[in-house]
């Protein structure tokens, strides 16, 4: 209900996103359908899943608090990761590879899933925060501000650096989990939890750079430039893996 009343209030940017995220709901259940399996078995399917998640999240954020200006920020990567997905990643539904024919798909994939989608959406209020910064500074020392409309939407910095850590604490400790059960699937498939696959090292490394991102953030007490800078390249290392 109040998602919904959220909705009538915002206008029509929002309710065209609101119509894109079901369209997308009913084509990840039509692929889910077409293979008799979750949806997510290799790289087109996880990056419909993926945003999404991130639209997901960015609604229910939505829901709760009036964070509309994070729109574009979320829609931008969200539209080019769709444009990807159809033009170069797309492949023919088909049964998976026995090696992943396991229930740790639903779960190690699912926990992934939504971990990456709310990262984005706390990627989005960083670069959000960073513009908003530069705006506040330029604004304070009397320099002219391009693209003063885009400026004005802006909130104040410390709300968006707010808005970005509290999605970075709620996704960490799902991605936690996926890692965790990606080894425990890892067991189950190959007979080791842990063989340094790229892969594997790489969703490692992710978790190391966001824990030390939260860590900085409760005792070092890192706050602004700093603090997105290092929630940018653990982003960027979930971009790379």
């Amino acid at each position: 209900y109040r998602l919904v009343r959220c909705l009538l209030g915002v206008g029509a940017a929002i309710a065209v996103t609101l119509i894109g995220w079901l369209l997308q709901a009913g084509a990840i259940a039509s692929r889910g359908f077409a293979v008799h399996r979750m949806p997510w078995g290799n790289m087109y399917e996880f990056t419909l899943a993926l945003t999404f998640a991130s639209v997901t999240a960015f609604l229910v954020i939505l829901a709760r608090q009036p964070v509309r200006y994070l729109g574009v920020f979320v829609m931008t990567p969200v539209v080019l990761a769709l444009g990807l997905a159809v033009l170069v990643l797309y492949v023919p539904a088909a049964p998976l590879m026995p090696a992943l024919h396991s229930y740790w798909l639903a779960i190690h994939v699912t926990a992934a899933v939504i971990a990456s989608g709310v990262f984005m959406v706390g990627t989005a209020a960083t670069v959000m925060f960073l513009v908003a910064e530069r705006y506040a500074i330029a604004t304070a020392a009397g320099k002219p501000v391009r693209f003063t409309a885009l400026a004005r939407m802006m909130p104040e910095p410390d709300a968006l650096d707010r808005t970005a850590y509290r999605a970075f604490a709620f996704a960490f400790p799902i991605w936690t989990f996926a890692v965790i059960a990606g080894a425990i699937w890892a067991e189950y498939a190959w007979g080791h939890y842990w063989q340094w696959d790229p892969k594997e090292t790489w969703a490692f490394i992710t978790w190391i750079v966001y824990a030390g991102y939260l860590h900085a953030r409760a005792t070092a007490g890192w706050r602004g430039r700093n603090a997105a800078y290092v929630a940018l390249l653990g982003f960027a290392t979930i971009i790379f893996n």
